[in-house]
């Protein structure tokens, strides 16, 4: 895990303050040079000269400049935020660079907005510097959900060589949204640098999230006059008792500069959370707010707040009523199933039956669930308020329990910042037992197990008593489990005929049964064919699709023909390879975050191999025992002939954690390689002597 290095005061607005003018421009005290300007590019970079060293990349950030400073306007403050955007297109892959999307929040009607938005492409056409500026018709506003619009746009005429450049001015009024800034990408980034000023009014704890030290990381003071109608200014408890008209006030700044230089590439990895918890990056939080002769306000949030605020909110504590609209399916559960748990389940289906989960991640739900109902489909805030509401209707005391997805970021249990989260389940105490979890968005799983998107470490225990509210353990309910046993039978020209039993259980199952609804069985099966591309495989069953609480088990027999003849020598055969991962996941030597695989796996190989009359095992392979650190992961492969002609190979993998810290990645590939080494190691069948 990425270590947190740095933790700061800073200046952070209020957005309740109105009144405020700013007089001037904030002072940059002894600030260095801007490290880019726009339209000056140096004609080498448009040459293949300097960038031969990164002739394997798609492109190359060659400066990222931001800087973040407040300014008055009529009705109060705002943020003001400049970015300035180079970038080298070296190959048809890093085409997408040149498609910018700037996240706009906006909220009760009122947006972000982007200005100054300019952008140019330049080529080297005979020697001469070709410009391409994007046309004003050429941007556009998307919007993606309820509070976030993006401004999108293409830069034009790009092709390798190109080198792409942007600059734009987001201003906000939501001065708590202060903007906070990526030093990596998915590209290589040779300059990002950020800069930030903010009148000392206001603290801040500003959090690097990164694994080496920032190259500058240099404080400085500046200053700024404000003026403040006297007015609004003596209702805020400023300036009282002065005459009537304005007040001015001087007002140091804060101003920071950080640069981090020669970035390598983000790479993204098998088994990891979203890349916002790993790359470089700053991250501003609000902690306080103190005007002259005034007292120091503690504006940090609090769980206790954040939860008082989620009950009053209409989106979210106004949605856990009685939802009259499943009172029919709802009226007799709790004669029909005492048993807490089986009522529990019970509700879940018919919450499920009722609303289908669209595939959105939500934690509000801005309009009445009935529209979800009528619709039968919803975000998964519909779904799993309509859950809560459903419970507390059918007699079960639940919890709402806020989470963040897997791909959306990990909480902060030392931060109270409710923008963290995306998601809410339920929790439903049972006396004198675990808590149990309730998920309604995924059919294919049992009742009291969560998605393996939710599996994130912890959740946040919302209550109506705010003392009760609590972290909570998302550890996963289920294993990842994988079984096969394969019956097969070897003829002398080197035929294989057999059959094949899978069983699926836990989150595999899930997996398996998602792609059988989303694919049909059809195709799911097509793809079986495919994985055993040399094999014919003439029957084909799935069986216990719909059993969510029982593993899903697959039948298959298959056959390869082998020569017409007998072979004059020796028969060489990898049969575990066939039914084994086939490379090794974890590809690269080193790792600079944990291995999450969200639940603990197991997978087993189970083959029985029928040799041919006449013939035997030339040589036994060895078995191998291969341990994890603290034995928290083994792999078993053995061979034995138990049975007179039959060769048995076991090969079991238990990864017995759901993350593994990256100090034990090199372990962990390790195991892997001897995996894939013993199942593809080569078995040696011979005739007998004098056969």
């Amino acid at each position: 895990m990425p270590a947190l290095l740095l933790f700061y005061r800073l200046c952070r607005a209020l957005p309740g303050l109105l009144g405020v003018i700013l007089l001037s421009a904030t002072a940059w005290a002894q600030a260095p040079p801007d490290p880019i300007k726009y339209g000056q590019i140096d004609k080498a970079d448009l040459t293949a000269a300097p960038f031969r060293g990164d002739s394997a990349a798609a492109a190359v950030v060659l400066c990222d400049y931001g800087r973040s400073r407040l300014r008055g306007k009529r009705d109060g403050l705002e943020v003001v935020f400049e970015r300035i955007t180079r970038i080298k297109i070296l190959k048809k892959a890093g085409y997408e660079e040149a498609t910018v999307e700037i996240p706009l929040y906006h909220r009760d009607g009122d947006s972000e907005k982007v200005s100054s938005l300019r952008g140019v492409t330049y080529n080297l056409v005979n020697g001469v510097v070709e410009k391409t500026t994007l046309e004003a018709s050429g941007a556009f506003i998307e919007k993606r959900t309820a509070n976030l619009n993006v401004q999108k746009f293409t830069l034009p005429n790009v092709r390798e060589g190109s080198v792409i450049e942007y600059s734009y001015i987001l201003a906000s009024d939501y001065l708590f949204n202060f903007q906070d800034w990526d030093f990596q990408r998915a590209i290589s980034v040779r300059w990002s640098e950020y800069r930030s000023s903010i009148p000392t009014f206001y603290k801040y704890n500003i959090i690097y999230q990164g694994t080496r030290p920032l190259d500058v990381n240099v404080l400085s003071t500046g200053s700024v006059s404000l003026v403040l109608d006297n007015k609004l200014s003596s209702s805020a408890g400023i300036g009282a008792g002065l005459s009537a008209g304005n007040i001015t006030l001087s007002a140091t700044t804060e101003n920071h500069r950080w640069v981090l230089k020669n970035v390598p590439a983000f790479r993204p990895e098998p088994y990891m959370t979203t890349a916002r918890d790993y790359t470089a990056r700053l991250d501003f939080e609000l902690t306080g707010e103190q005007w002259p002769e005034q007292p120091y306000q503690d504006l940090t949030g609090s769980w206790e707040k954040i939860n008082a605020r989620l009950l009053a909110s209409e989106g979210f504590g106004g949605r856990i009523g009685r939802v009259g609209f499943l009172q029919d399916q709802l009226q007799g559960l709790p004669a029909q199933y005492p048993d807490l748990r089986a009522r529990a389940a019970a509700v879940r289906q018919v919450v499920m039956a009722a609303v289908r989960y669209n595939g959105q991640n939500r934690l509000y739900a801005p309009e009445p669930l009935r529209k979800a109902f009528d619709a039968h489909r919803g975000t998964s805030a519909d779904v799993n308020l309509l859950l809560l509401a459903a419970l507390e209707q059918a007699g079960i005391k639940a919890h709402p329990l806020l989470l963040s997805t897997r791909d959306h970021g990990r909480v902060s249990q030392e931060y109270p910042l409710l923008e963290r989260f995306n998601y809410v389940v339920a929790l439903v105490p049972v006396p004198g037992e675990k808590d149990l979890l309730v998920d309604a968005t995924a059919p294919v799983l049992p009742c009291g197990v969560l998605p393996e998107r939710c599996l994130n470490r912890v959740g946040r225990l919302v209550s109506k008593v705010p003392a009760e509210g609590r972290w909570v353990d998302l550890a996963p309910a289920q294993r990842h489990v994988h079984y096969q046993q394969i019956d097969m039978a070897l003829d002398a020209q080197g035929g294989l005929t057999g059959k094949v039993h899978e069983e699926y259980g836990g989150y595999a199952a899930a997996d398996a049964r998602g792609e059988i609804a989303s694919q049909g069985e059809k195709k799911y099966l097509a793809g079986l064919q495919q994985r055993h591309e040399n094999w014919t495989l003439p029957t084909m069953t799935v069986n216990q699709a719909e059993a969510v609480d029982k593993p899903l088990s697959l039948d298959y027999a298959f056959s390869q023909a082998g020569a017409e003849q007998p072979a004059p020598g020796p028969l060489y055969l990898s049969p575990l390879s066939e039914f084994g991962p086939g490379q090794n996941p974890f590809r690269h030597e080193d790792r600079a975050f944990a291995v999450d695989f969200g639940a603990p796996q197991e997978e087993t190989l189970v083959l029985n191999l029928m040799l041919p009359a006449g013939y035997e095992l030339a040589e036994t392979p060895k078995p191998a025992v291969v341990s994890l650190p603290n034995d928290t992961g083994r792999f078993r492969y053995s061979v034995s002939t138990a049975q007179p002609g039959v060769v048995q190979l076991v090969s079991r993998l238990t990864l017995s954690n759901a993350v593994y810290p990256a100090e034990e990645y090199a372990s962990l590939r390790e195991l892997y390689r001897l995996l894939l080494q013993k199942q593809g190691e080569k078995l040696i069948i011979r005739k007998k002597p004098g056969g």
